[in-house]
């Protein structure tokens, strides 16, 4: 027993261990979701909540029903993968009712940059600009179809 005789500092630290352990269940009994856990390391109540959520997104397929025309362009160009929404938002309200909501017009010199900023990381095969040198502060518009850039628009004929 004389190796334990100095030993209440131990015997403090295993008890304000025992007691930060007790605080810390106690908080995470009230913190913590019932849900949580219920399908794996996710709360159980999480899917409920996000299929409660109204719907912003209408899909590529409710464009293309209206906007043919535009549809077959995009289809047949080098934006086929990109989705409306991608560029005009959430149009779910839209779709329903066309003439309650009216799409902004894009401002395609931010737009466009978006995706085309000129950047190291980016595939080489994918086309960047340095748009201040490329478009001599034209807008992306005045030269490419935005549906289609490798197709000209009209004011650059």
């Amino acid at each position: 027993m004389k190796n334990f005789r100095d030993s209440e500092h131990l015997l403090r630290f295993a008890f304000l261990f025992a007691m930060v352990l007790a605080l810390f269940l106690i908080v995470r009994h009230f913190v913590v979701p019932k849900s949580f856990g219920e399908y794996g390391h996710y709360r159980g109540a999480a899917i409920g909540e996000t299929a409660a959520r109204p719907i912003h997104f209408a899909g590529q397929s409710a464009c293309a029903t209206c906007h043919t025309d535009i549809a077959a362009t995009k289809q047949a160009g080098m934006h086929a993968g990109v989705h409306c929404e991608a560029c005009h938002g959430p149009l779910a309200k839209h779709a329903a009712d066309p003439a309650s909501v009216q799409p902004p017009k894009l401002d395609t010199a931010v737009l466009c940059v978006r995706c085309h900023a000129a950047s190291a990381a980016k595939p080489k095969n994918f086309p960047q600009v340095a748009a201040a040198e490329h478009s001599g502060g034209l807008v992306c518009e005045t030269c490419h179809h935005p549906h289609s850039p490798a197709i000209q628009s009209e004011g650059a004929k």
